[in-house]
């Protein structure tokens, strides 16, 4: 009986510093050891993956300690990083948080009223995508699943699809995006604050307006204006003159479908023949200029009522604009604005 009890309690210990050795943690090393998580990947078999990478002694018992710990079903699927010599309890909490390896990102800026040509050298400086490529997708709205890209019309003279379509925002994607990705993750920012504006589609249906209609005008605000202020009556500016057919007559338009812009228009340059140029064609051209923010769109949505036909800028360095009902006042604005000239 004594030689039973023996055996039993040799058994017993036995038992209990296997136990109590497989809890301990392994040998700490300085490099940190990669492992994944594959999505619905259970208990068991993250344990057994845990002892393959050397990072716990046993998965048997790892299993047992995780089911009365009960906190298994929380580990998160990721790539992840632990470093040897890890507790039990350190790496439950690992897997439950998902703290899993950052991956490496790409920042960059897309100012607001830059054209699509302006993004593509961007970005091609940059080194984060093909110059030639951008320009090409540029062109192919329907290589992209987001619905706005749907409202694009298949317009005769249109020089980008995307133009005025990709937000003027400032981005970070992983490591490693094509040129694609970069304008996917433009459209559906765009998307995305289009989504923000009460009752959009409602609104414009009132006006008797597109989507591609309401992102020209706001584009065209955007090249105009600077001072916040101004955006909705230029914007009111800019419908008054559609509504009595008078040709908008907007230097930006002239700048756009120039290889270059300019600081100075000269009248040869406001006579080439091209479907943007509105001191010749009456209207809208046919499609945005630029990518305008999110204050013109809503500028060019809610327009301020006015009477005005005419704006000037003041050329006192103060970005800012003086209107007028009729082309004498607006002549007299110019001579102002000349004598206010630093």
């Amino acid at each position: 009986m004594t030689t039973l009890f023996l055996l039993l309690v040799i058994i017993a210990g036995g038992a209990a510093f296997y136990i109590w050795s497989a809890l301990q943690p392994v040998q700490p090393k300085t490099q940190p050891v990669a492992f994944t998580v594959v999505k619905g990947t259970g208990t068991s078999a993250i344990a057994d993956t845990l002892e393959q990478k050397g990072l716990i002694r046993n998965a048997l018992v790892f299993k047992a300690y995780v089911k009365f710990k009960q906190q298994g079903n929380a580990f998160q699927a990721g790539n992840y990083e632990a470093q040897p010599g890890m507790t039990f309890d350190q790496l439950i909490a690992k897997l439950s948080a998902g703290d899993v390896v950052k991956a490496e990102m790409i920042r960059f800026t897309i100012p607001e009223g830059y054209t699509i040509r302006q993004m593509a050298d961007k970005l091609q400086k940059e080194g984060l995508a093909d110059r030639q490529q951008f320009l090409q997708l540029a062109n192919e709205p329907s290589a992209f699943d987001v619905p706005l890209v749907r409202d694009i019309p298949k317009q005769a003279g249109l020089r980008y699809a995307l133009e005025g379509y990709l937000f003027p925002e400032t981005y970070e994607l992983k490591k490693g995006s094509t040129t694609k990705d970069i304008v996917q993750a433009m459209l559906e920012q765009t998307q995305k604050r289009l989504d923000t504006i009460p009752d959009l589609d409602a609104k414009l249906k009132q006006r008797g307006e597109t989507l591609h209609q309401l992102l020209s005008v706001a584009s065209l605000v955007e090249r105009e204006v600077v001072v916040d202020d101004e955006r909705p009556i230029v914007a009111g500016v800019i419908y008054n003159r559609l509504k009595q057919d008078k040709k908008l007559e907007i230097d930006a338009t002239v700048q756009y479908m120039l290889d270059k812009q300019k600081e100075r228009l000269y009248y040869k340059d406001l006579a080439v023949e091209s479907p943007y140029n509105t001191y010749l064609h009456p209207g809208l051209p046919p499609g945005p200029i630029a990518s305008p923010s999110l204050k013109s769109v809503v500028a060019a949505l809610q327009p301020t009522a006015t009477d005005y036909l005419f704006y000037v800028t003041k050329k006192d360095g103060t970005h800012e604009h003086l209107f007028a009902a009729t082309y004498k006042e607006h002549l007299h604005n110019i001579q102002v604005s000349n004598r206010k000239t630093k």
